[in-house]
């Protein structure tokens, strides 16, 4: 007859609960990034998202508006270099290489413009 110690029975019991919660919280984050990277749609737009910036192509000549990083992005107009977007319900006129605008702990730049699409990143501020 073995005697084990009540000690021995704790240790074993701890080893087998830590991986399991390790697990639990990789699985946990894993799918809290897939939701995020998710909660993009567009409709007349394209997105490329990741988990602090989206760039988002705006098709010229339709309504259009992508949801992402939580705020809806919208096309308003395009006139020659100079681009109106509205992001969360605040309006912004934009030239390609002008320093990022800020909205709601937003950073927005217009990187490029076409006779066909409007191509814009959208990125959370740091700090």
């Amino acid at each position: 007859m073995t005697n084990r110690s009540p000690a021995g029975n704790r240790l074993r019991t701890l080893a087998w609960r830590v991986p399991t919660r390790k697990s639990a919280g990789l699985l946990a984050g894993l799918a809290l990034g897939a939701a995020l990277l998710m909660g993009c749609s567009s409709e007349g737009a394209r997105t490329d998202c990741g988990l602090d910036a989206c760039t988002v192509t705006f098709d010229r000549g339709v309504d259009a508006r992508a949801s992402i990083l939580g705020v809806e992005a919208r096309l308003v107009e395009a006139q020659d270099d100079v681009v109106t977007i509205e992001v969360a319900g605040e309006q912004l006129s934009l030239t390609v290489g002008q320093q990022a605008a800020d909205v709601g702990g937003l950073a927005v730049t217009l990187d490029s413009v076409t006779d066909s699409e409007v191509k814009v990143r959208i990125s959370r501020n740091s700090g």
